[in-house]
């Protein structure tokens, strides 16, 4: 986010217009996403507290739970291949609350 923040200025400063449109659709697309209230710090403590989990979840799929938060154990099997056969129900439920402490302000339903 602060990275296309500083681009918008930068291009308001040169006068470079034709990154116009990508910059407002996806400073737009930010805006309504729930990575608006992640921090740098949020992300690195929650990878980091994902990773110590006993289940061995792959960079892509950390990374996908940092883009779009999880918040059900349906989200979690759209998110992670083969879910159902590598997180038991409890690495599920803990999944959801290492979200929850990262991304507070992160839409939660109804597992």
């Amino acid at each position: 986010m602060e990275s296309l923040k500083t681009l918008k200025d930068t291009k308001k400063k040169y006068g470079l217009r034709n990154l116009a449109t990508i910059t407002y659709e996806t400073l737009q697309y930010l805006e309504d996403s729930p990575s608006k209230q992640q921090s740098r710090e949020n992300i690195h403590a929650f990878l980091t507290e994902v990773k110590s989990l006993s289940c061995k979840l792959t960079t892509t799929e950390c990374l996908m739970m940092v883009n779009d938060p999880p918040t059900s154990a349906l989200h979690i099997q759209l998110l992670i291949e083969d879910s159902e056969e590598r997180l038991s129900e409890e690495q599920v439920n803990e999944i959801l609350q290492i979200v929850a402490k990262h991304f507070p302000n992160t839409p939660t339903e109804n597992n």
